[in-house]
Order: structure tokens, then C-alpha cells, then sequence
């Protein structure tokens, strides 16, 4: 018997974009998803039929998947080669609309911006519980008492998960997306690094930059951190030096300016700042190729 899909392909899309926020990949998001409609056909038909709103039925228990999963992510973390990095995205990817025009300024950023390295990179620091009432509440505003069902805790409780998730994101500063501020230096980060111009990098970089690159264990990449602003400088210049005719590129993506490193067009990394008081703070370099599959397929 052919099955018929139980939510649309849109909200199907929507509910991979849920999971990949939640556990920073495509890859995992998909499975987070397909795991759930196994739950739904593993239902009898009468469970099914009592369900009446298939779609909250889904995200609810996507979430739960999630939820599962990020309480065992910190020990396949601890076996990944080097820094693990979130899987960048491209433009239009898993885009959460707003439910109008007149929303919050700050909420629109935070949906806007909540497939970021940086803003996924600071959701790994959270505990599993904050991540999902993050996502769920601030970024795709579901309701307290749904949430409350997805944890099994108390409304009172998971409004507490959320602030504390929002607290988290609220340090990165207003200026950490690469919008505004931040994409003025991403430019001038662009062309001094394409320049082989140290000084003018470093002039760039925050006194404490950390640059963190992500090859898990198949792409080269530095296996600890890069600190401090020569260091960091240094290091993007010789990775372009040592891989001509690779250049620094910049894509306009849902979260803000990134820059890709472009070779002929193919995209064989991706690199994103994190601004705060007008300095570069953090640069985050992705390249495992397993996280930069759709980069191949938008160019």
C-alpha cells in the first residue's frame, strides 16, 4: 500500500529546520525527522486517527528525537577529530517566516540569525533542555504549555530554560552577527587576507581572538585553537598562500555575511566572524566536507 505523508512537504522542511537548530546538522536534523515519521507509521490506525493536529504531533516528537540525541552529543563530541564546528547553511535554507512584519526587532534577528555558526556554536555551550525550549520558544515561538509537554516539566520551568538560553545568546552582543558592524569587517577581513596583508588583519582582530577550524578528521585543519591576533592573521594568509588560486569570497546568507573559500567556484570551506565592540572576536573556519555539501549544490 502506497503510504501517504501525513504533514506537507513544506512543514516537512520546516521540521528538518527545527531539528538542525537544535543539533547543528543537516545530516542529524534529517534523521531527527525521518525517526519520527517511523514513530507515526509504528502508531496503530486508531492512534493515528486520534491525532488531530498531525503537524504539532510531528514537532512535538521531532523535538523529543532531538532532546534524545543531544543528551548522548557531548560523548560523540569528545571522539570527533579536533573542534566541532555547526554545519553552515546557504541562503533560503531552512528559513523560520515571521508571523508578521511588526514583530520584535530582537526576535526577528534571533530567527534570522539562529542558523549562524556563531549563535549554533553558542547553543552547544547550553544543556539540552535549554537548547530545545530555545528553539522552540525564541525561535519558532511554539507555546509554554507544548513545551512543558516536549520536556516534562512545568511551565514555570521551562520559561526559566528559556531565559537562561536567552542570557547565553545575549552575550554574544548585538553586533556578533555578520550585519551591520559585522559585515563592514567582514569585508575588510575579505580583502586584507586576499591581499596577504598580516598588519591589516591583525588591526582587525580583538586582542583575545580564538580562530577554531573544523575538518573532522578528513579535511586538514588545525587541531587546537589559533589565539591571539598575529597567530590568527597569520594562519588565514599561509592556508591561502599554501592553496592558490583558492580566494576569500563573500555569500549574503539568511544569518548575515560569510566568507566561503572559493576555488574555480567550488566551495572548500566556510568562514564566519563573530564581532563585539567593533573587533573581530572569533573566526570559525568549517571544513569537513560532510558539512558543506549544500555549499556545492547553491554555488
Amino acid at each position: 500500500m502506497t503510504q501517504v505523508w501525513p504533514v506537507a512537504d513544506l512543514e516537512r522542511g520546516r521540521l528538518v529546520g527545527l531539528a538542525f537548530r537544535m543539533l547543528g546538522t543537516v545530516a542529524d536534523a534529517e534523521d531527527a525527522v525521518q525517526e519520527a515519521f517511523v514513530r507515526w507509521y509504528r502508531l496503530d490506525d486508531d492512534a493515528r486517527t486520534a491525532v488531530r493536529n498531525p503537524v504539532g504531533w510531528f514537532a512535538r516528537t521531532t523535538s523529543r528525537v532531538c532532546l534524545d540525541v543531544l543528551k548522548s552529543a557531548s560523548r560523540r563530541h569528545e571522539q570527533y577529530v579536533g573542534p566541532w564546528l555547526p554545519e553552515p547553511v546557504p541562503d533560503g535554507r531552512y528559513r523560520v517566516p515571521a508571523p508578521s512584519d511588526d514583530g520584535d526587532p530582537a526576535d526577528l534577528a534571533v530567527r534570522a540569525e539562529s542558523v549562524s555558526m556563531a549563535l549554533l556554536t553558542v547553543m552547544e555551550s547550553m544543556t539540552p533542555a535549554e537548547r530545545v525550549a530555545f528553539v522552540l520558544r525564541d525561535v519558532f515561538g511554539y507555546p509554554v504549555a507544548e513545551i512543558a509537554d516536549v520536556l516534562d516539566r512545568s511551565p514555570g520551568a521551562v520559561r526559566q530554560l528559556a531565559s537562561s538560553a536567552r542570557s547565553r545568546v545575549a552575550a554574544l552582543g548585538p553586533d556578533a552577527s555578520a550585519g551591520g558592524a559585522g559585515a563592514r569587517l567582514t569585508t575588510a577581513f575579505e580583502r586584507a587576507a586576499n591581499d596577504g596583508d598580516v598588519a591589516a588583519l591583525v588591526r582587525l582582530l580583538h586582542p583575545g581572538v580564538t580562530l577554531r577550524s573544523d575538518g573532522g578528521g578528513v579535511a586538514r585543519a588545525a587541531l587546537n585553537p589559533v589565539l591571539g591576533p598575529d597567530k590568527v592573521a597569520r594562519f588565514v594568509v599561509g592556508v591561502l598562500a599554501r592553496q592558490i588560486p583558492v580566494r576569500l569570497a563573500s555569500r549574503v546568507t539568511d544569518a548575515g555575511t560569510v566568507l566561503t573559500f572559493d576555488r574555480d567556484g567550488s566551495v572548500g570551506g566556510v568562514l564566519e566572524l563573530v564581532v563585539r565592540d567593533g573587533a573581530v572576536v572569533d573566526v570559525l573556519i568549517q571544513w569537513n566536507p560532510h558539512k558543506l555539501q549544500l555549499w556545492q549544490t547553491a554555488t
